[in-house]
């Protein structure tokens, strides 16, 4: 087991997936919502979707860390960001907008293995630390009905790629190659090996 005592996490998200992972796992924490201070989430012209988790989960974390009280910039303090997409031949699928939208996604993954990349960063007052969680999600073929019934569950619209794996979505799920929990936002072995860099 991880050695945790001597930080504390502080986490720049508002999810309730990425609050449930870390109670789950045990860690001290407490959520502060990045976007307070403006996270463009916006992909940039070029960009790749790892270059694009990889910064955006950087700069939530430090804008985390930048909005926090100087009282609470301390040692052992560690603020989390992080973020994920999904990704289909080099697409990015963030949130869908509404349903057609959810619905265009859900096709575009049918029957096909997409990617799932989880940007995580640390930072303290001394520096950050990042990394991104790759995994291959493999999807059954879905029929129109099953996207219009699963689209009716109102259960994509929160979620990147318009699906979740711990819900109704994990139906579709054929086969998992990587993190089950960087699949729901927050891949908590990567995240130990992270945390174990400030040691």
């Amino acid at each position: 087991m991880t050695k945790r005592a001597s930080h504390f996490l502080v986490l720049a998200s508002t999810s309730p997936r990425r609050r449930e992972l870390l109670t789950q796992a045990g860690f001290e924490f407490e959520v502060i919502s990045p976007g307070e201070s403006g996270v463009d989430e916006t992909p940039k012209k070029n960009e790749s979707p790892h270059e694009y988790v990889a910064r955006l989960a950087q700069a939530k974390a430090q804008a985390g860390w930048d909005s926090l009280a100087d009282a609470k910039k301390k040692e052992g303090i560690l603020v989390l960001g992080a973020d994920t997409t999904v990704t289909i031949d080099d697409l990015i699928m963030e949130k869908p907008l509404d349903a057609a939208d959810a619905t265009r996604m859900l096709n575009a993954l049918s029957g096909k293995t997409h990617q799932v990349l989880t940007g995580l960063c640390l930072c303290n007052q001394h520096r950050q630390e990042s990394m991104v969680s790759r995994s291959f999600v493999h999807f059954e073929t879905l029929t129109d009905q099953d996207i219009a019934a699963y689209i009716e569950s109102g259960e994509p619209f929160d979620k990147a790629g318009a699906y979740g794996i711990q819900g109704k979505g994990a139906v579709f799920i054929k086969h998992l190659e990587g993190s089950y929990s960087g699949v729901m936002g927050l891949p908590l072995y990567e995240l130990s090996k992270l945390i174990q860099r400030f040691e």
